[in-house]
């Protein structure tokens, strides 16, 4: 068989793509390395703008039934003051949400695959295979220890910030962020709560992020250099002391919590934001563009760029993916350099506020885009 297009990768970013190309009508397989229902690195924390998505896409319902507690509002704490920002409804959307990635990436994968995309999981990407006017025209895939050459006339990668596909389209590096953050993070019972928390100081952040089964999600960034000079010992050790250089009072709740995972850690990687599409070719989530956690917008970006391609592959002409490429870079850029800025730690009080307001709006523009945007059309049918 012949695929509409074949994605590696099948997490919030490629479930998302493969399940709208499919409800438009398109054949589509997705290979992933990893296993069904399996967990990954995230802050787990959606913004409007995926909230909007996933109730467009008639998923957003499952994940709240499974317990994903309701964000009622978002608390930014400064060194003197703390503002709370009650989430207001809007497009249609009365709460955030911040589910486990072990929920939401099944959710995605369950709807594409009830919309006819074939998953095949432990499945590996190796090639991408390229016709002879050099454009992408499949790929060569590995499983259970045999290759498989499979063609399909777009190929996407969904495959995270090490990604295969980019490298082997050769897709370019378009920009590259100058600041990075290391992350420590692990899950607590007892810190009750219904917001985002996010708390900055001079070289330290926290956030507090309410999840699945009465757990939040409580990480400590620093700037990686002090990451790395200082992470000595248990990770769980320099979480706590990352924690009380700056923030007594979380400190001092963290003590009546009662931890329910080991501690994690992402040592940090500059932001970047590649070449997104080419000549049968398309990348979607990390794949083609990562910024530093610390702003916690990432499946949001992800979902956005699934559904900006997903259009795009279903049009499937040339000026389809120049508009991909224009909107993506439109809505990107000034998020790019804005997290850059604050995960670089060199302002004072008053200059993160005004990153914060400036960060704010564009994810406002962010979604204003989203919401606009025309039906989904069908896939055209030679």
């Amino acid at each position: 068989m012949r695929y509409d297009a074949v994605i590696a990768g099948a997490r919030c970013a490629g479930a998302a793509t493969a399940l709208l190309i499919a409800r438009a009508g398109g054949r589509v397989l997705v290979l992933d390395q990893g296993a069904y229902g399996s967990d990954t690195l995230s802050t787990h924390a959606l913004m409007r703008g995926a909230v909007v998505q996933l109730q467009r896409w008639d998923v957003l319902q499952p994940i709240v039934a499974a317990g994903t507690p309701a964000i009622r509002s978002t608390t930014f704490s400064y060194t003197d003051h703390d503002v709370t920002v009650a989430i207001e409804p809007k497009f249609g959307v009365s709460a955030l949400y911040a589910p486990r990635r072990a929920l939401m990436d099944r959710v995605l994968a369950d709807a594409a695959m009830e919309a006819g995309v074939e998953i095949r999981y432990r499945s590996a990407v190796e090639e991408v295979l390229f016709d002879a006017r050099g454009r992408a025209c499949g790929v060569v895939a590995r499983q259970s220890g045999s290759t498989e050459r499979i063609a399909a006339d777009l190929v996407i990668g969904a495959d995270g910030r090490h990604s295969t596909i980019a490298r082997r389209v050769g897709a370019a590096t378009l920009r590259e962020a100058r600041h990075a953050t290391g992350v420590l993070y692990t899950y607590w019972d007892g810190l009750d709560g219904d917001g985002y928390y996010w708390g900055y100081r001079k070289g330290v952040s926290v956030g507090l992020i309410p999840t699945n089964d009465g757990a939040t999600c409580l990480f400590v960034s620093v700037p990686w250099t002090r990451f790395h000079t200082e992470l000595q010992g248990a990770a769980h050790t320099a979480y706590h002391r990352f924690i009380r250089t700056g923030f007594e009072a979380v400190d001092r709740r963290v003590r009546a919590a009662r931890p329910i995972e080991a501690v994690r850690g992402f040592a940090g990687q500059l932001g970047y934001i590649r070449q997104g599409s080419g000549p049968g070719w398309a990348l979607v989530g990390d794949a083609g563009y990562f910024k530093d956690p610390l702003t916690a917008h990432g499946i949001t970006d992800a979902l956005r760029d699934a559904e900006l391609a997903a259009r795009a592959a279903i049009r499937g002409t040339a000026d389809a993916f120049a508009e991909y490429e224009r909107m993506r870079l439109d809505l990107s850029s000034r998020l790019f350099d804005i997290t850059d800025e604050i995960a670089s730690f060199a302002w004072t009080d008053a200059e993160v506020q005004t990153l914060h307001r400036a960060l704010s709006a564009e994810m406002t523009r962010e979604v204003r885009t989203l919401v606009e945007l025309e039906p989904m059309p069908r896939l055209a049918v030679a």
